[in-house]
């Protein structure tokens, strides 16, 4: 049995290859004993699931695949697609976690996050993110016609562009003391992320922190064989 971590694939009409290269890597190398988790961004932008589902309709039937020959599959939101919902779970087989969430696995506590809670010091962001994390936002944000949501999507992501144009990458990174703070108040050693395209382990004073790169020209991945030593691979789409 292993475990595989993925995260920030920003899946997109306009770039087939990345929704090529998911479905490869579904039938190609994830076993029907594994365990896929999938840390949030899995798609570029996800206005609801009347119209995800239509638009990504390959991705859909592929995950559908896979949990149907038993390989089970998370997701947890991230700030691109917060928006999926229960169809979109009835159609895939995928089960829906909180964000941060906390496994067991060897003999070992890991928490699981997108990452985007971490970035403490982006204010402007977290003020967003309240926002539309809110239910009445969302209940009148799907209430709108399609092409008002994405009008409206697409909107909220000019203005994002915008935004990170003028602020640092310290700001837009995580917060040193906001990771302490969730390691010590789960009690974890090993924090494993995504969100913010930046590769690494970082060793901390309380264990480790695993940044999961995004799907660019390549994809990066972290298996993890019961028993075995995690690791991280990238390979070229």
């Amino acid at each position: 049995m292993r475990r595989l971590f993925i995260a920030d694939l920003h899946l997109h009409p306009a770039r087939p290859e990345h929704s090529c290269a998911l479905i490869d890597f579904c039938e190609q190398r994830i076993n029907a004993d594994d365990e896929l988790y999938i840390l949030g961004d899995l798609f570029e932008v996800w206005i609801g699931d009347d119209v995800g589902m239509v638009t990504y309709a390959d991705v859909i039937a592929c995950f559908k695949q896979l949990t149907d020959t038993g390989t089970k599959v998370y997701f947890m939101a991230g700030n691109r697609d917060f928006l999926i919902g229960s169809d979109f779970c009835l159609a895939t087989g995928i089960t829906l976690l909180p964000d941060p969430y906390l496994i067991r696995f060897d003999q070992q506590d890991v928490l699981l996050m997108h990452g985007d809670t971490l970035c403490t010091d982006d204010l402007d962001y977290q003020g967003f993110r309240s926002l539309v994390r809110s239910p009445h936002w969302q209940q009148e944000f799907l209430a709108m016609s399609p092409a008002l949501r994405m009008q409206k999507a697409a909107n909220y992501r000019q203005q994002s562009q915008s935004m990170t144009a003028t602020k640092s990458d310290e700001i837009m990174d995580v917060n040193s003391d906001a990771v302490d703070q969730i390691m010590a108040q789960y009690q974890v050693s090993l924090l494993i992320h995504g969100h913010t395209h930046r590769p690494q382990v970082h060793h901390l004073n309380l264990g480790e922190r695993i940044v999961l790169g995004d799907w660019g020209g390549h994809f990066d991945y972290l298996s993890w064989p019961q028993g075995e030593a995690w690791h991280l691979i990238r390979q070229s789409i």
